[in-house]
């Protein structure tokens, strides 16, 4: 968006002329790879630039999207579910900051928040920390501010209302529990701001991998909660970064 900026001032100003700027923004808006096919206007359209999903493709593959989109002045790229083990292999073709907790990846120079609100990202247990790391490390590259508040899940109440201050201060809420989800109810109770919930397959036989959590969360009595899919950290992260620059 601040390409497109920069070159309407530049309009403006005489510095570039109508026709050159009409060629640049007709210019194809995405590039065919063979394997992939990238959105270089994805910012343009939508406020936030294309997202790698890392599974299911190559090292190779995810090294070639990414010199690709940062070629057309994309500065940071977002890769999600990156294994380890290939996420070892892309560093060794394109400079890589490997996040292994939340299997995020990042390439690229990582923004300053760009809006005033504060996203928090709190869950249930310290098993659902992938997920929140997901969440958390996206909404910071897509430019906010994120607090941190792991392991406040209800069986020990008190361990979240010791963070009422920062549940009251914040623009948006992900909440993330696995078990029977009952995290987003209670928060979605006290926060005066959206809740979005999110749903992990952390639990035992009868939690079905996350589907207990899910329907719980869906059920819930609190109003001003949303809920994303199973392990979805990515689009909860999102959801909550178009909420949080919406507020600004």
């Amino acid at each position: 968006m601040d390409n497109i900026r920069k070159l309407l001032a530049g309009v403006a100003d005489g510095s570039v002329s109508a026709d050159d700027a009409l060629l640049q923004l007709k210019m194809q808006p995405f590039e065919d790879l063979g394997f992939a096919k990238p959105d270089y206007h994805r910012a343009l359209r939508q406020g936030t630039p294309e997202v790698i999903y890392g599974a299911g493709k190559t090292p190779q593959q995810i090294a070639d999207i990414a010199a690709s989109m940062l070629s057309h002045g994309q500065k940071t790229v977002l890769v999600t579910r990156l294994l380890p083990e290939n996420a070892k292999v892309v560093g060794e073709k394109i400079a890589l900051d490997y996040r292994e907790m939340g299997h995020i990846g990042i390439i690229g120079e990582m923004p300053k928040p760009d809006c005033k609100g504060k996203i928090v990202v709190a869950t249930g247990g310290t098993s659902d920390m992938p997920v929140a790391e997901e969440a958390a490390l996206t909404a910071e590259v897509l430019g906010n501010e994120v607090v941190r508040l792991y392991d406040v899940g209800v069986a020990g109440i008190h361990r979240l209302l010791s963070k009422m201050d920062v549940i009251m201060s914040a623009s948006v809420i992900i909440a993330i529990a696995g078990m029977e989800g009952a995290l987003a109810s209670v928060i979605g109770g006290l926060a005066d701001c959206p809740v979005l919930a999110v749903p992990t397959s952390v639990g035992y036989g009868a939690s079905f991998g996350g589907v207990s959590a899910l329907l719980s969360m869906l059920n819930s009595c609190a109003s001003g909660v949303s809920v994303v899919n199973i392990d979805n950290g990515f689009g909860a992260a999102y959801q909550a970064s178009m909420i949080n620059h919406k507020g600004a």
